[in-house]
């Protein structure tokens, strides 16, 4: 099993050059939030990620992937701040 300490850094640097902080929340959940540095707005804000089932890598990409969509379907239509559960 992957420690959230590790599990946060992976996630956080997929999405470089952009800002990525994860947070754990309560009951063993995560926060995602991306943020573009040059202008410093929320691109992507996703709750309620259940760390329970990314134990693998390849759950782990598969969480990227659709964090990565979302980000650019978000971009795409300039909503900003999306909150969804995982």
């Amino acid at each position: 099993m992957i420690s959230t300490l590790e599990l946060r850094r992976i996630i956080e640097e997929s999405f470089r050059p952009l800002e990525c902080q994860c947070t754990l929340m309560p009951g063993n959940s995560l926060q995602v939030r991306v943020t573009d540095p040059a202008t410093g707005s929320v691109d992507l804000l996703v709750t309620g990620i259940s760390t329970h089932t990314l134990v693998s890598p390849r759950a782990i990409s598969e969480l990227i992937a659709e964090l990565r969509y979302d980000l650019d379907a978000n971009k795409k239509k300039g909503l900003v701040g999306i909150s969804a559960a995982r």
